[in-house]
């Protein structure tokens, strides 16, 4: 018998392009997901809302993990056993590991204080500001602007970054960057949700291979937590300097054109 495999990606430069949001390029990828009946889990930066529609722009159904791995959102009956979880809603299971999102305002507030020039949040920004820095639609912007467990945020001084950091700590927070933001958020990050969505697979199938695919610092965690992580190369070809495992695997390509053909040749080895 195969294991099973599960796939975690990130969505921004890595299944989708940096600067168009086109999926394109990752669609025989996609399919062949699909024709194995592999489960694709969205693991993004992105708010629920956001994440909700991409997974309807693909044909997704499958759990999936928002804001750094603030929350997992497991739909309801996708497994026939029960497992810990925080709350649930009409639609999900949510295990919730981030701090609420009023709380991460409030320590970002007195950072701004510190530094009142050199940090703006999302919460500062109208969604057309958001959606201009995004390069989204006003609609768009307003769904990333539904935060629940992590604040994007701008840094003028990128010098300031320890500084910050110092304060952040003082309220249990820290401080990563992603692909176009700095972010403040708890002790949550990708890999401890990975981590969970994947154990709690375990008990459907104890034979499990996890792939995961990610571009920047904020993707190391998730990438640290499986058995074939995949760096996917930046808009300017270049690898994130700051992500070096030993059982790294280069994408030889930009973007969802890197993302497309690292996932099949793993297919082609795993299936």
């Amino acid at each position: 018998m195969k294991d099973q495999i599960l796939v975690f990606s990130d969505i921004d430069g890595t299944l989708s392009d940096f600067n168009t949001y086109s999926i394109e390029p990752a669609l025989p990828a996609l399919d062949a997901l699909k024709k194995n009946d592999i489960p694709l889990i969205i693991c993004s930066s992105k708010t629920r809302a956001e994440i909700e529609k991409f997974r309807l722009q693909i044909g997704n159904t499958r759990p999936f993990i928002s804001e750094n791995g603030g929350a997992v959102f497991i739909p309801l009956d996708y497994f026939s056993y029960e497992f810990p979880y925080s709350r649930k809603d009409f639609t999900y299971m949510i295990i919730e590991f981030g701090i609420p999102y009023h709380k991460i305002r409030t320590a970002l507030q007195k950072i701004q204080d510190r530094f009142p020039d050199s940090v703006k949040g999302f919460g500062d920004l109208s969604a057309q500001e958001v959606a201009n820095l995004c390069g989204l639609s006003p609609d768009e912007g307003f769904l990333a602007k539904e935060r629940e467990y992590d604040e994007p945020f701008i840094l003028e001084d990128k010098k300031l970054v320890d500084e910050i950091q110092e304060i952040a700590s003082e309220d249990n927070l820290q401080v990563i960057q992603g692909g176009r933001f700095f972010h403040l958020m708890g002790g949550n990050d990708k890999g401890k949700a990975v981590t969970y969505l994947t154990d709690i697979s375990r008990r459907a199938s104890d034979r499990i291979t996890t792939i995961a695919l990610g571009d920047s610092q904020v993707d190391l965690s998730m990438l640290q937590a499986v058995d074939y992580p995949v760096l996917v190369k930046k808009p300017d070809g270049s690898y994130d300097p700051n992500i070096t495992l030993e059982n790294l695997i280069l994408s030889p390509g930009i973007g969802p054109e890197g993302w497309n053909l690292s996932i099949l040749e793993l297919l082609d080895k795993l299936t």
